[in-house]
């Protein structure tokens, strides 16, 4: 980290560390245009505003969100920042999120039923089998 008199800037090391992710994965975000890094020769420099949108890709990312859609949000906020347009895209993407999540759970759940079913049925079918029910 290196800080100058206006702001604090990183290197991909400092951030691949900072996150635990490897540069290649900085880079890629890089390339995908997600992050914009000033250059000094071969060497990128991340300001905080790479750090923070770094720290919101990841974040993202875990909650399902596709980069498409991370950058979706990044350009409106840079168009307008605190947009209602902005807040309320957010809230649809996480309301189609969250069904998509409740059904991949039901799903889940019905699966494990199944599941217990069967390890149920196999449990009994064996106990027979130990006291010589089934020929």
């Amino acid at each position: 980290m290196i800080k100058n008199e206006n702001e604090t800037t990183y290197s991909i090391g400092e951030l691949s560390r900072e996150f635990d992710i490897t540069p290649r994965s900085i880079r890629f975000y890089e390339e995908q245009e997600l992050l914009s890094p000033k250059r000094t020769g071969q060497n990128r420099i991340y300001d905080n505003k790479d750090r923070v949108r770094l720290k919101l890709i990841l974040r993202g990312k875990r909650l399902g969100f596709s980069l498409a859609e991370i950058k979706t949000l990044f350009e409106m906020y840079d168009s307008n920042p605190n947009s209602a347009v902005q807040l309320g895209t957010m809230l649809e993407m996480t309301k189609q999120k969250r069904a998509v999540l409740t059904q991949q759970l039901e799903d889940i759940q019905m699966l494990m039923n199944e599941l217990d079913e069967v390890e149920a049925r196999c449990r009994e079918e064996l106990e027979e089998l130990k006291q010589g029910k089934i020929v």
